[in-house]
């Protein structure tokens, strides 16, 4: 796995890898990650189309799921302590 790209943005990090005719986006956010893969034939124009995928609006609802997943886990964690 190798990485092809990071783009920057204040509130996670983004890593585009390239494995195995895939390319696999993963959004960081702390302790917790969310990890998308997309074959390469389906993306036109190469690492480009990647970057056009991960619009705004995309951001935006991985950063809702961040804040989703965040608070479950408190609350998981909070059951068992």
């Amino acid at each position: 796995m190798r990485i092809v790209a990071e783009l920057p943005h204040p509130e996670c990090k983004i890593t585009i890898f390239s494995m195995n005719n895939k390319y696999i986006i993963k959004f960081e956010q702390g302790a917790i990650e969310q990890t998308y893969k997309l074959a390469e034939m389906d993306i036109l124009n190469g690492i480009d189309g990647v970057f056009e995928v991960i619009d705004e609006a995309f951001i935006k609802s991985v950063i809702e799921n961040f804040k989703t997943m965040r608070s479950e886990f408190i609350a998981t964690y909070n059951r068992h302590n």
